[in-house]
């Protein structure tokens, strides 16, 4: 006789091990977790690229949201057992939730990460949206994440587990620039994070490092800085992602005229409807329903369709996304002269046979800041073995701190290759 097991028994073991590229294998360490990385607002994070538009520099860079999600949650448990080994007590309900808080911190991003930051919704940022998508996710899980909740907004009596998901030296941090570095192949971005992890403790509901730790934090922040110049902000990247914004606008613009534009359902909700903070007092369930069916598929596909667009830009701008046919891009340490941006226009509008007003579809400029450390915000502290503790700005010795304490700005102005001045 044929025994089945029924379909609930084979659902009971939710302790499962996940093996990752850059971290070995990950444990899902209780029920709660594996329940929430189920959930279909973790899974969407599966079809966002971490990076944008970065694979179309670095061909490896494909990798996604989700995979560095598990990736925070997993240095958060073992930042969390390192601290108890040293003597600080963390209860298990504290080590979930703050696993929980780490693993939910991205869920508000939208399409292609931040190369759409506020496109789709211009007055919210990912954390805003990521905070409303908390509390929808704490009421389907009946209030197990409120302590998530608290931790994550910092208002929570142990402030040190805020620090771990967002801070100077947070797990967010520790693994997208070990994660970034791998899949880029830029080695310098890697990181000692297991040691900074091993350095780590807590003095006075502070995160502190061991003094015998600081070059491995010294490191850390000069390979966050290169890895700002080479792979965030390089000047291809720029380009492609700021012909994504500009599509996606051109896209909306024509909505507000032609609601038949081509687009995929999600997509399309935004962009026939300028959604502010307050459509989600009247409308909260309809967005969030229309927002967390957005992913980056979405883009590509409607992008497809645009091509045929009988308007010439935004045919053009889809073309050029898809095509990878970028922009040249200039960055310069001071802002562009406007008449050398006047002659641009004057070429893109000759070239291309556009009105005046319409060159700036083509032909625009912006800013980029790199800013390692904020000596203002949030320090990083130092732990010396005479107890004192020293600001890392103050304790190192290493001349580039002071310098990573300041931030680089340079000015970036794109136009199409074909209209070099």
């Amino acid at each position: 006789m044929v025994h089945y097991i029924p379909l609930l028994s084979l659902t009971l073991n939710k302790h499962k091990i996940i093996n990752d590229p850059v971290h070995g294998f990950i444990k899902i360490p209780t029920d709660t977790l594996f329940d929430l990385l189920e959930h279909p607002y973790i899974q969407r994070l599966r079809r966002i690229k971490q990076l944008g538009l970065t694979s179309l520099v670095y061909p490896g860079a494909t990798h996604t949201r989700f995979q560095h999600a598990l990736g925070a949650m997993h240095l958060m448990s073992q930042s969390i057992d390192n601290i108890r080994q040293k003597g600080l007590v963390i209860t298990d309900a504290e080590a979930e939730a703050a696993s929980a808080a780490i693993l939910m911190h991205d869920i508000g991003h939208g399409p292609f990460s931040h190369a759409l930051e506020q496109s789709i919704i211009p007055d919210l940022t990912h954390e805003d949206i990521s905070c409303l998508l908390m509390y929808g996710l704490n009421d389907e899980f009946r209030g197990k994440l409120d302590l998530a909740l608290l931790i994550f907004k910092n208002q929570y009596s142990k402030q040190f587990l805020h620090q771990l998901v967002s801070g100077q030296l947070d797990m967010d941090r520790m693994d997208y620039l070990l994660r970034d570095s791998f899949y880029t192949g830029v080695a310098e971005g890697t990181i000692g994070t297991e040691r900074i992890l091993k350095m780590l403790c807590v003095v006075n509901d502070q995160l502190v490092v061991e003094s015998k730790g600081i070059y491995s934090i010294e490191k850390f922040l000069i390979a966050r800085r290169l890895m700002y110049w080479q792979v965030y902000f390089h000047k291809t990247v720029i380009a492609a992602e700021n012909i994504l914004v500009k599509t996606l606008q051109r896209a909306k613009f024509i909505a507000m005229k032609d609601p038949d534009i081509p687009a995929s359902e999600a997509l399309a909700f935004f962009l026939r409807n300028r959604i502010t903070r307050e459509d989600l007092k009247t409308s909260k369930e309809l967005v969030i329903e229309k927002f967390t069916s957005l992913d980056d598929d979405d883009i590509f596909v409607s992008a497809k369709a645009w091509v045929n667009y009988p308007d010439t830009l935004l045919s053009h701008l889809a073309g050029c996304l898809l095509k990878r046919n970028l922009s040249r891009v200039r960055i310069q340490d001071e802002p562009f002269e406007e008449s050398y941006i006047q002659r641009l226009k004057q070429r893109v509008q000759d070239r291309f046979a556009l009105d005046a007003e319409d060159s700036g579809w083509l032909v625009y400029q912006g800013s980029i800041s790199n800013h390692a450390y904020s000596g203002e915000d949030e320090k990083i502290r130092i732990l010396f073995k005479d107890g004192t503790i020293k600001d890392l700005a103050v304790a190192s010795d290493l001349f580039n701190v002071s310098i990573l304490t300041k931030p680089s700005v340079k000015y970036f102005l794109c136009y199409p290759k074909e209209c070099e001045v």
